[in-house]
């Protein structure tokens, strides 16, 4: 009875949309491996007789040790596998294309990066003297500021010295010393 109910749905299951079949590709070939992966190294090394550090009841024999000094790794340099697929080249590591109109607009570029580099050296200069221009602009103000202080003071004791000859000077009879503060 059981099997009854099951045939509908055998049958049913044959009626359903195609597989999509996935083909895998062909295993790379020993050379093609190589352009994909780097091996790994492994290298021989040579061990005489020795105890052992840990346990020294325990004596080796001469033998051979071998030691994986690399791993296996990808080999991400692009353009070096042997694929079929075209990868393009970094622009920065192939070389420019040339012919005449490249060689003469490199050759114009040039002239004018001179040109900008020849007037930037004499606006450097300019600069420099211009600056040092300003230094002795502002050195000759501090002294003209100087000088006019120290005549503005002279100016303010002449201006004294001539009020005190306006008056007349009072003369002493005595023998008595003038006072020097006295007006």
């Amino acid at each position: 009875m059981k099997t009854i109910y099951l045939l509908p749905l055998l049958l049913l299951s044959a009626c359903s949309t195609p597989k999509l079949a996935l083909r895998p590709l062909p295993p790379p070939s020993a050379a093609g491996n190589s352009a994909v992966r780097y091996p790994e190294v492994v290298r021989a090394y040579h061990v005489g007789r020795y105890a052992e550090p840990n346990d020294d009841l325990v004596m080796h024999e001469q033998h051979t040790v071998f030691r994986v000094e690399e791993n296996t790794r990808w080999d991400l340099h692009p353009g070096s596998g042997g694929g079929s697929a075209i990868i393009p080249r970094d622009a920065a590591f192939s070389p420019a294309p040339v012919n005449d109109d490249i060689l003469a607009e490199v050759n114009s570029q040039r002239l004018a990066t001179a040109q900008i580099m020849g007037q930037s050296r004499a606006l450097s200069a300019a600069l420099m003297q211009f600056q040092s221009a300003l230094q002795q602009t502002k050195t000759n103000w501090q002294q003209t500021a100087a000088l006019h202080a120290t005549v503005s003071a002279m100016q303010q004791r002449l201006d004294a010295i001539e009020s005190t000859q306006g008056q007349t000077p009072t003369i002493s009879t005595t023998n008595a010393a003038i006072d020097p503060l006295s007006p």
